[in-house]
């Protein structure tokens, strides 16, 4: 009998591919269905659907659905659900797709048919509501509105059937685990309390320090990338996955860590999202996720611990993986290691502060990096990446 956590919901976890045997006739019957193109955060939801990361979900939102994850964090039936997942369409797509119709959803750019969906719903959903309750703001400058607010103007929402993940399970072989398999895994390795800690950047000595405390506290941290489209500057998975494997070999003892990833595309949704990277990690077997600085947030538009406080606001039985909750790291001379604000006695002009920001802005330029920064076999990966992008 396994030892982790149970996936939200509190059922076994639904995974939406169809059986291998049905994919081809399934194929076939929707070359002869409407298409709906998708937006490659709504491709990233479906390859999340299909691996069962969204359990319970069966598919994309209906209107009830949609109001009360935005308004109150709860889909109708009352289970936690803090960021809508959504297909959007155009009004006049829309208006050709009956209730009760079966459609192919493609990718926009390739045009690959990745799942059928039924249409049970279509609706007009409020997006000046859903950006200020999910980012708190709707500056277009934020990329999370920036996508909400030039999506189509009608959502369509019923349950889904993967026929095709494309190439990213191929692709990331090596990394792409499903929550399935990483509870098999965690199971073998005897793990119990396991920490997660995402990550869309190559990790510096803050990260390490991060993995480092809370491999303290659990049984083994599981290190999960963001292997979905990100922003502009961000570091290409291929590289961060080298770079993290090398901090991991030359400084980790050997099995208290994993590193896979997964499809995701971030929303930069900072408090609402933190939440979010929480539940899915709970169908992933963790029993906490690392919660560190201005987690999953972008630019200016949340405080550095809002993902933090936000936990504390939750309901008894909302969420069963929990925070670990770590201040700000930093190196610092005279301690001469790494600190937080709740261990290191010493002033600001003896802390090293640390960012993934800062150090793609050095790498970029070229700048040295000093190892209070970041591990020099680390920096070896990364400057031979900027060299061969120039």
């Amino acid at each position: 009998m396994s030892k982790l956590v149970v996936p939200h919901g509190g059922g076994p976890l639904k995974s939406l591919i169809a059986n291998k045997s049905d994919r081809p006739e399934l194929a076939e019957k929707a070359e002869n269905m409407a298409k709906v193109p998708m937006s490659s955060r709504e491709l990233s939801d479906v390859l999340m659907l299909s691996m069962g990361a969204y359990t319970p979900l069966n598919g994309f939102m209906c209107e009830a659905d949609w109001d009360g994850s935005c308004r109150n964090m709860k889909l109708s039936n009352g289970i936690f659900w803090p960021i809508p997942i959504t297909l959007s369409t155009n009004t006049d797509l829309a208006n050709s797709i009956q209730t009760g119709e079966q459609i192919a959803l493609v990718n926009r750019e390739t045009h690959l048919v990745h799942a059928i969906m039924t249409v049970i719903e279509k609706y007009r959903p409020d997006k000046d509501l859903e950006c200020n309750q999910i980012f708190l703001t709707t500056d277009l400058d934020h990329p999370g509105v920036e996508k909400v607010m030039h999506q189509g103007d009608i959502n369509l929402g019923g349950p889904i059937q993967v026929i095709d993940e494309g190439s990213m399970p191929d692709e990331f072989s090596d990394l792409y685990l499903r929550p399935n398999q990483a509870r098999q895994i965690f199971d073998q390795n005897n793990w119990s309390k396991v920490a997660a800690f995402q990550t869309r950047n190559p990790m510096h000595r803050s990260h390490e320090h991060l993995v480092k405390i809370a491999a303290e506290v659990t049984d083994g941290v599981f290190i999960h990338q963001v292997l979905g489209k990100l922003k502009p500057g961000d570091i290409p998975a291929r590289v961060r996955t080298k770079a993290i494997q090398t901090m991991i070999d030359h400084y980790f003892k050997p099995n208290t860590v994993i590193q896979a990833g997964y499809p995701i595309e971030m929303r930069y949704a900072g408090p609402r999202e933190a939440l979010f990277h929480a539940l899915i990690r709970q169908n992933f077997g963790c029993s906490h996720l690392i919660v560190g600085r201005d987690h999953a947030g972008v630019g200016n538009y949340y405080g550095p611990f809002d993902a933090q406080n936000i936990f504390d606001r939750l309901w008894q039985g909302a969420l069963l993986t929990q925070p670990l909750k770590i201040d700000m790291t930093f190196y610092c001379t005279k301690c001469y290691g790494m600190a937080t604000d709740k261990t290191c006695p010493h002033n600001d002009e003896d802390r090293i502060n640390i960012s993934g920001t800062k150090q793609r802005e050095m790498l970029s330029k070229g700048s040295p990096i000093p190892p209070e920064f970041s591990r020099p076999e680390v920096i070896e990966v990364l400057r031979s990446y900027y060299k061969s992008s120039k």
